[in-house]
Order: structure tokens, then sequence, then C-alpha cells
């Protein structure tokens, strides 16, 4: 996997909404403590690219346990947040139907390269690498102070 971000975030407005903290939850059917994809700051028309964002804050289920006295955002759910992202995108495509579901079926070459805690802003990336009509393939990243935190390839399926 490449060391560096898929998209320049410099290059982009990371105030804009372009999917709102609402409307992520009528698409994914997260809820609760298990949403952790806050909204998208930039899409592409296509739904190949995708920036989200994820606040991280002090009053989550897994800061009191996670490392106790030095709470570090758990990568699974950093995996989870990038792994909603890739969905979301994918749900917008015209070709899924709103009562289709989409799991989340492979993470490979996960590289976790530093922390997050609360109080950080989690910024997603998320770039199509290929798409079928049941199954996509995602190359996705955290990046937060401008630093790559992790990165993943995620596919996921239609069913």
């Amino acid at each position: 996997m490449a060391a560096s971000p898929l998209f320049d975030l410099a290059k982009l407005d990371l105030t804009q909404v372009a999917v709102s903290s609402q409307r992520v939850g009528e698409i994914n059917p997260h809820a609760g403590h298990m949403r952790q994809l806050d909204h998208v700051i930039w899409l592409t028309d296509d739904f190949r690219n995708a920036v989200g964002v994820k606040h991280v804050r002090d009053d989550e289920f897994w800061v009191p346990g996670h490392v106790p006295g030095r709470p570090l955002f758990p990568g699974v759910l950093m995996i989870e947040a990038a792994a909603q992202l890739c969905s979301l995108t994918q749900r917008l495509r015209p070709d899924i139907h709103a009562d289709m579901f989409i799991g989340f079926t492979r993470c490979d070459d996960v590289v976790f390269r530093g922390q997050v805690v609360p109080g950080d802003t989690l910024y997603l990336l998320a770039k199509l690498l290929s798409h079928r009509p049941r199954r996509f393939t995602s190359a996705a990243q955290g990046i937060v102070n401008g630093s790559l935190v992790f990165e993943a390839t995620i596919t996921g399926m239609v069913m």
C-alpha cells in the first residue's frame, strides 16, 4: 500500500458537507455506538472517491476501557469507520436499490501508522479500486493532523 495520502486534503474545503450527518444515518444502517462516520465532506459525482469525517469524542463507549488513562481509538473502529464510508459511496450508486444491504466482507493490507485519541478529527479517504454488480473493493486511509494513521483495502458485497 502507498505511504502517501490517496487525496491531497489541502486542496479540499474541509468545512464543506457533501453528505450530512442526518443523510449518513438514512443511508447506512449503523446506529448508536456503532455509527463511526459523522459526515462526508467530499464525494465525486461517480461515487468512486470520497472523504468522510469521524470526530473522535471523549464520551465514546471505548474510552474508559481501551488503555485506561491513555485512551486510543481502536484500530478495528478505524477500519469500521472506513468501511462505513466505502459502503455509503456504493449505496449512493444508481444501480443499488435502497432495500439492498451492503456487508463488509474483507479487510486486507492493513497498516496502522499512528494513534488517534479523543479530540482528534479523523479524515477518512476512500478510493474505489474495482466494482462488480455485487462486490466492490476500495482503498481506504485515515489522516489525523496531516499524518497518515492507517490504511487498508476494504471489500464489501451487496447481499
